[in-house]
């Protein structure tokens, strides 16, 4: 789209206000709401924002920062126009610097960067994610509590699967949205969800995560109900995840795919798989990157928890789907929904990339069930774990260069510095567990 659609969409549409969109490097969505009379002049680039403010950006002195939105990325944001004849619209924006050049410090950018890499070799890359979520109630004064409106299980249907019909109007939002739904459906433990939306390129899935994200805590909060990206509210049942799927094309033809191999995979296939498996522990810091990740990343949920690949089980990091042709693709399990998609993504095909360049064979596919291994077994077939904790993750990202210039010169020691915090609140705190094991004991 161009300037002139989007002006004249929100005309036809009634659009009154636009809300200017974006993400701290943490993933968290950021917004700034302009009226439709300084449309034209944000469609120009020329409205500024106190960079200052946002987690991760700049210093006080470097504060003066310029959004940019882009036109492709227009949407009447359809539960806006319930109650008021007026309509508010979003655009999901590029962050400049004050010099008019691109902040190194966005995370669109930086997967724009990536992406860019892999255009010089001739590929897209192409993505389909899975993501998850848990639906609570709230008590009266409508703070969200740890009780799930149902005790469904995977696939189940109502009257036991309570959360259908708010799920169902998720669907119908999203599709409004222009988003292709291909399937919805509960989860494993009780209050879990899923929707799964088709893949599209990479950039445009980063910006349909963040978006769909926003929408399922919207349409929750209609329903009365708490929506949460946190990969592991409750202790003891399955946690959310987010598994993507991803393929590259190049001239139109998914190059994962050679008919002449006998798994249907071809060596550029391979080399990716490669890559990914050599970096996913420091890749864990980003596509995993709160200390409650790592309480999903345990075994017997079927959360993957160790660095290998299959062709079948879900056990491994990397499955390989049984699609083949045009559907060829990998799917890597370890992605959680608190991730920053834009960063994930970038990390994610940075390391595909290199292992093409570099034209690395990955291990040997481990079919069995990683699970039922013992570590003699694992060290046998070569299986390394991802990190067990956040620090163990930055501390693998510290030491990974290829990771690090994926984030670039700006995000990278901002992200470790967010991380190393959080990690250092979190050690310090005492827990109701450590109560209840040491009060009495000592």
């Amino acid at each position: 789209m161009h300037k002139e659609s989007v002006l004249k969409r929100a005309r036809e549409g009634n659009v009154k206000f636009i809300r200017l969109q974006f993400t701290d490097i943490l993933g968290v969505l950021k917004s700034i709401s302009i009226t439709m009379d300084q449309l034209e002049k944000a469609l120009d680039g020329e409205l500024m924002f106190d960079g200052s403010s946002i987690e991760g950006f700049v210093r006080i002195e470097e504060s003066d920062m310029y959004l940019r939105p882009d036109p492709n990325t227009f949407l009447i944001l359809p539960w806006t126009s319930r109650n008021s004849p007026s309509r508010t619209a979003r655009l999901i924006c590029d962050i400049y610097d004050s010099h008019g050049d691109p902040f190194v410090g966005c995370p669109r950018y930086a997967l724009k960067r990536v992406l860019n890499e892999a255009a010089e070799a001739g590929y897209t890359m192409q993505v389909g994610p899975e993501p998850e979520f848990f639906m609570f109630h709230v008590d009266e004064e409508g703070a969200p509590t740890l009780e799930t409106n149902d005790k469904a299980s995977y696939f189940d249907l109502p009257p036991v699967d309570k959360g259908e019909e708010a799920r169902l109007d998720m669907v119908e939002t999203l599709q409004s949205m222009g988003f292709e739904i291909e399937a919805s459906h509960h989860e494993m433990a009780p209050g879990q969800h899923e929707i799964d939306f088709k893949y599209m390129d990479a950039l445009t899935t980063a910006d349909n995560i963040v978006t769909f994200r926003i929408v399922v805590r919207t349409v929750a909060q209609q329903h009365g109900l708490h929506a949460t990206f946190m990969p592991k509210p409750i202790y003891g049942i399955a946690g959310s995840g987010m598994h993507m799927h991803i393929s590259l094309f190049k001239d139109g033809e998914n190059v994962f795919y050679d008919p002449g191999q006998e798994d249907g995979l071809s060596d550029a296939c391979h080399y990716f798989i490669a890559g990914i498996l050599e970096h996913a522990r420091a890749i864990a810091a980003i596509t995993n990157p709160t200390v409650n990740s790592y309480k999903r990343l345990v075994p017997g949920y079927e959360a993957p928890v160790y660095i290998a690949w299959s062709h079948r089980n879900r056990s491994p990091l990397v499955r390989i789907p049984a699609r083949r042709g045009l559907g060829t693709r990998i799917e890597v399990r370890n992605p959680d929904p608190s991730c920053n998609p834009y960063l994930g993504l970038a990390v994610l095909l940075k390391a595909g990339l290199d292992g093409i360049k570099q034209k690395k064979r990955p291990p040997a596919p481990v079919e069995q069930n990683i699970y039922e291994m013992d570590l003699a077994a694992r060290k046998q077939h070569h299986i390394d774990s991802l990190p067990e904790n956040l620090y163990e993750a930055v501390n693998e990202l510290t030491q990974d260069t290829l990771v690090q210039a994926a984030l670039g010169p700006h995000i990278y020691p901002k992200f470790v510095k967010a991380k190393m915090k959080e990690w250092e609140q979190y050690s310090s705190q005492v827990y109701d567990w450590e109560i209840q094991e040491y009060l009495e004991k000592f």
